[in-house]
């Protein structure tokens, strides 16, 4: 008979902040993070939705991922609700779709803004905040791995903060905090019926976004540093 192997990190109290948190990946991911007795603080546009997290209101906050000033004051205020920081999760992002010369240039900027600058001023301003054992987990996606006709910025942000996480899981090794960056093919999760521009072209259908959030939380739990689209293959 096989046995499971044990986590190589228990999320039984541990303290978490999650951004994006009810969006269609974050919901699942907090749900799962809850089930295994993690402490949430969870931070996003919209409070109200926030809301039906089930999570203190002392742990809610509003956050734009675009607004870097906005990092700092985020991680300081989820550190002192939770009494500590253990890991920081970010499931926001913003898509745009069309031809490059057809997407504004003020909606280029903001794909980056939200992308590529946010993940990394949110993970600059937590790293300090973290325990030792701590981690900081971000959704790339599949298209930092196959750059798309259609999604130029998408793609480019994308390819980019899957590179500076690696970069910045090396960087930060030796003070014993991981650095995950995960990349879940195209997954349900609503995000292309909102984009900034354009209207989605036709797709199979994508993973379930309770299967994917699964897999982020065992990446979690066995301290994997890089998550590639074919490890979410069932």
């Amino acid at each position: 008979m096989s046995v499971s192997p044990t986590p190589t990190r228990s999320l039984a109290g541990a303290r978490i902040l999650i951004v994006g948190a009810s969006g269609g990946l974050g919901v699942p991911t907090a749900t799962a993070l809850a089930a295994r007795g993690a402490h949430l603080a969870v931070a996003g546009r919209d409070p109200t939705r926030l809301g039906n997290l089930g999570v203190d209101a002392g742990r809610i906050f509003a956050f734009d991922l675009a607004d870097s000033a906005a990092a700092q004051p985020l991680v300081t205020a989820a550190t002192g609700a939770l009494g500590g920081l253990d890991g920081v999760i970010c499931c926001a992002g913003a898509v745009a779709f069309g031809p490059l010369d057809t997407i504004p240039i003020d909606i280029l900027h903001e794909i980056v803004a939200v992308d590529l600058v946010g993940p990394l001023v949110l993970a600059r301003a937590a790293i300090p905040a973290l325990s030792r054992g701590g981690f900081v987990l971000n959704i790339s996606g599949i298209v930092a791995e196959v750059p798309t006709a259609g999604l130029v910025s998408y793609s480019a942000a994308k390819a980019g903060i899957s590179a500076g996480f690696r970069a910045l899981a090396r960087e930060v090794r030796p003070r014993g905090i991981s650095v995950i960056d995960a990349r879940p093919p195209h997954t349900e999760t609503g995000l292309a019926g909102r984009p900034l521009h354009g209207e989605p072209p036709r797709m199979r259908p994508g993973l379930d976004p309770g299967i994917v959030a699964e897999r982020l939380v065992r990446a979690i739990e066995f301290d994997e540093r890089d998550v590639p689209a074919s490890s979410f293959t069932p």
